[in-house]
C-alpha cells in the first residue's frame, strides 16, 4: 500500500483470565494475599510492589476497616490483552463500582516486573482503553489464590475473605454479598444503590482513570466514527474525552457534542456523556444516535436544534424536561427515594455497550465490547425486545453487517491491524470485528480512528494512498474541562503562609433564573489600585447549566433564555413585579449599582450576571488587579 506511514505504538495488556474454574466460591482463612495488600495501602512502591492508577501522594482514602473486592489477575502477556472472558469480568467488577461508591476494589496483577517500563506501560495503557478507574497493584510476586486463573476476593477489614472464581461469578451473588457486607457499617438502606437495571445516575464528578499522560492530546482513545454522506460530515466519538466531534473531509471542526464528563441531556455545551462510542447518523431525522458506554445509555442528538436527548433508558430523570418537575417535588419534601427499586440486577438491561446498528425494522441493534452480548432495542418505544448471547448467535443476527466492515479493514496493512487490535476486544472466530465501530466510509474515502496512535486516517479506496486528517478550527471545542481551574488563586506570603489559596464558595439553594454574583476581593492596607479595574482585565466563565450574561444583554433585557424552567422563573417574576408595583426609579437605581465595577472601603467589586436552569453549574472568575506597593521595606 502506498503512502502508508507507520509510527511507534503504545502495547498493552490486560489480566489473563483463564477459562478453568475448580470452584465457585469458597470461604478460606487468612490470606497472605490480603497480608500483602495492607502492608503496601500506604506504600506507593516497595522491592516487590508498585501501584498504578492511583492519585499523585498516593491520598486515595482507603478504610482498613471497610469493605474491599480485589480483582486478581496472574501475569502481563500481550497474548490475552483481547480475551473476551478478561472484557465480561472487568463489566461486572466496574458495574459493582458504580452500584456501590463505598466499596473499595482493587487491581492485582501479579508475575511481571515491577521495575519493567513496559510491563508498567502495558498496565496504563490497558487501564485507559478500558477505562479502569480502581488503583491496580503490580506485583513481580505469586499467590496460589490465583492459580487457578482470574479471582475475586470480597472482604470486610482484611478478615474472613470470600474467593469468587472468574466461570461461575454470578453477579447477583456477589452483588448480594456485598450489599450485606455495606449494611453491617451503616445500616441506613438510603446509602445503597439497589437498582434493578444495570444503569445508574453518574455522580455529577465522575472519577476517571489517573494513568492518564494522554490527556493533553486533541484525542484520547477515539474509539468509534460515522459519516453523513451528503452532508460530508464525520462524527469522532472522543470517547476519553467524553464529547463527539464533528468535522468535515478536510478536517475542519464544525462542533462538538458534550461539555464534560456525566450524564445529562440538553444543549450540546451543556450536556454530559460518559465514554461515547459507536453511532449512526439519519439523514431523514438529521440526528444522530450513538452509545454512551459508561452510562449504559442510548443518546440522540439533534444536530439541528443542537439538543442531547436520552433514547434509553426510558424515563431518564436526569432529561432537562423532567428537571424542573424534579426541583420542585424536592423543594416540596415530594421527591420519590431513587434508591427504593425493585433489588437485583436486571440482566436483560444495557451493560456497557460500544457497538451500534440501525436494522431494516427501524431497530437499534446493540453489542457489548466483547461480543458476548447483544441487545435488540425498539426505536419507537426506547426498549428492549430481545437479547442475544454469544457471537455465534449474534452472527446469525448480524453477521452481514459485521462482515462487511471486516472486509473493508482488511484492506489495511496487517501490522497495522495488528497493533489496533491490542486495544479491542475481538472473539476468536473474527479477530477483527472489535474495530468495526472504527471505521466509516466518505466519498470513495475509507476513515478510520488509530487508538494506539491517537489519530483520524483516511484511506483513498482508488489509489491506496493512507494519509492522516489535519485539523483546524481547534476554538469550536472550548475550553477543555480537563485543565485546572480554580475560581480564584490569590498569591500570599504572610502569617506564615506562602503559596497559593484557592478560594470556592458554593451555593445550592438559589433559585433558576438570572442571578447577579459580586466578588468583593479586599485588597491589602499597604497596597493601592493603580487603576481603576477595567472590564478588559475580568475573565468569566459558565459551564453546566449557567451561562454568561453578557454586559448588553444585562443592559438591554435580553429576552434569551437558557431552558423552559428559565422561562417560568422569568414569567413567575414578571407577575410578582406586576402586583407589587415597585418604583421605577428605584429599580432602576438597583440595577445600575450592580453592574459597576467599583473600589469602596479597601475592597474591589467585580459583577457578574447569569441565567440558571436546573441542574449544576459552575461560573468561574478571572481578574488581574494593577496595584503597587506603598508601605515601607526594613532592613533584617
Amino acid at each position: 500500500m502506498k503512502g502508508f506511514h507507520n509510527v511507534g505504538f503504545v502495547p498493552s495488556v490486560s489480566f489473563r483470565l483463564s477459562t478453568t474454574s475448580k470452584v465457585s466460591h469458597e470461604c478460606t482463612g487468612e490470606l497472605d494475599l490480603l497480608s500483602f495488600i495492607k502492608s503496601t495501602l500506604n506504600v506507593l512502591e516497595g522491592p516487590c510492589h508498585c501501584w498504578l492508577n492511583r492519585s499523585k501522594g498516593g491520598k486515595d482514602s482507603f478504610k482498613r476497616d471497610g469493605t474491599f473486592l480485589v480483582l486478581a489477575g496472574r501475569c502481563l502477556e500481550a497474548s490475552l490483552t483481547t480475551s473476551s472472558e478478561a472484557a465480561i469480568m472487568l463489566e461486572k467488577v466496574k458495574s459493582l463500582q458504580q452500584r456501590f461508591p463505598r466499596l473499595h476494589i482493587i487491581g492485582f496483577v501479579s508475575g511481571g516486573s515491577i521495575h519493567s517500563a513496559a510491563d508498567r506501560s502495558h498496565v496504563i495503557q490497558y487501564t485507559l482503553t478500558e477505562y479502569i478507574t480502581f488503583p491496580i497493584i503490580l506485583s513481580n510476586k505469586n499467590f496460589t489464590e490465583m492459580a487457578n486463573g482470574a479471582c475475586c476476593i470480597l472482604f470486610k477489614g482484611f478478615k474472613s475473605p470470600v474467593v469468587y472464581h472468574e466461570k461461575d461469578m454470578d453477579l447477583k451473588v456477589l452483588s448480594k454479598a456485598v450489599e450485606d457486607l455495606l449494611v453491617q457499617d451503616d445500616r441506613s438502606s438510603k446509602s445503597l444503590t439497589n437498582l434493578k437495571s444495570t444503569w445508574a445516575k453518574q455522580p455529577e464528578i465522575i472519577k476517571e482513570p489517573y494513568a492518564d499522560s494522554l490527556r493533553n492530546f486533541l484525542f484520547h482513545f477515539p474509539g468509534c466514527i460515522s459519516a453523513d454522506e451528503s452532508g460530508n460530515r464525520l462524527f469522532l466519538s472522543d470517547s476519553n474525552h467524553h464529547r463527539i466531534i464533528v468535522f468535515d473531509g478536510n478536517g475542519h471542526i464544525l462542533d462538538c457534542i458534550g461539555s464534560s464528563p456525566g450524564f445529562e441531556d440538553g444543549n450540546f455545551e451543556s450536556s454530559k456523556l460518559a465514554r461515547p462510542a459507536a453511532s449512526f447518523y439519519v439523514a431523514a431525522e438529521d440526528c444522530l444516535y450513538f452509545v454512551d458506554s459508561e452510562n449504559h445509555a442510548i443518546r440522540k442528538a439533534d444536530m439541528e436544534s443542537r439538543v442531547l436527548e436520552t433514547i434509553y433508558p426510558v424515563g431518564d430523570t436526569t432529561k432537562k424536561s423532567n428537571q424542573f418537575w424534579t426541583w420542585i417535588t424536592t423543594k416540596l419534601g415530594l421527591k420519590h427515594n431513587a434508591h427504593t427499586r425493585t433489588e437485583g440486577f436486571d440482566l436483560q438491561s444495557l451493560m456497557y455497550p460500544w457497538h451500534l446498528m440501525k436494522s431494516i425494522d427501524d431497530s437499534l441493534v446493540v453489542m457489548n465490547r466483547s461480543f458476548d452480548t447483544l441487545w435488540i432495542l425498539n426505536l419507537a418505544s426506547g426498549e428492549i425486545k430481545e437479547v442475544v448471547r454469544g457471537f455465534p448467535k449474534i452472527l446469525e443476527v448480524c453477521g452481514p453487517q459485521i462482515m462487511e466492515k471486516v472486509a473493508l479493514l482488511k484492506q489495511m496493512p496487517h501490522d497495522w491491524l495488528q497493533e489496533q487490535t491490542k486495544v479491542v476486544c475481538s472473539p476468536e472466530l473474527l479477530p477483527y470485528a472489535g474495530l468495526l465501530s472504527s471505521l466509516t466510509t466518505l466519498q470513495n474515502h475509507v476513515i478510520l480512528c488509530d487508538m494506539v496512535g491517537q489519530r483520524i486516517l483516511k484511506l483513498s479506496e482508488e489509489s491506496g494512498v493512507c494519509s492522516t486528517f489535519q485539523f483546524s478550527n481547534f476554538g469550536i471545542l472550548g475550553l477543555p474541562y480537563w485543565l485546572p481551574s480554580s475560581l480564584e488563586k490569590v498569591y500570599t506570603n504572610g502569617g506564615g503562609v506562602e503559596g497559593v489559596i484557592d478560594h470556592l464558595e458554593s451555593f445550592s439553594s438559589l433559585l433558576p433564573g438570572r442571578i447577579g454574583i459580586q466578588l468583593n476581593v479586599e485588597v491589602p492596607e499597604d497596597t493601592e489600585l493603580v487603576e481603576q479595574l477595567q472590564e478588559g482585565c475580568i475573565w468569566r466563565q459558565a459551564r453546566g447549566a449557567a451561562t454568561e450574561v453578557s454586559r448588553v444583554e444585562d443592559v438591554g433585557g435580553s429576552s434569551e433564555k437558557v431552558g423552559v424552567a428559565q422561562q417560568w422563573y422569568d414569567e413567575l417574576d414578571n407577575l410578582a413585579s406586576s402586583i407589587s408595583e415597585p418604583d421605577p426609579e428605584s429599580t432602576v437605581e438597583d440595577e445600575s449599582t450592580t453592574r459597576e465595577i467599583g473600589f469602596q472601603e479597601g475592597k474591589v467589586h467585580i459583577n457578574c450576571v447569569v441565567n440558571t436552569s436546573p441542574g449544576t453549574s459552575e461560573v468561574c472568575a478571572f481578574s488581574f488587579l494593577p496595584i503597587c506597593f506603598t508601605g515601607s521595606f526594613g532592613a533584617s
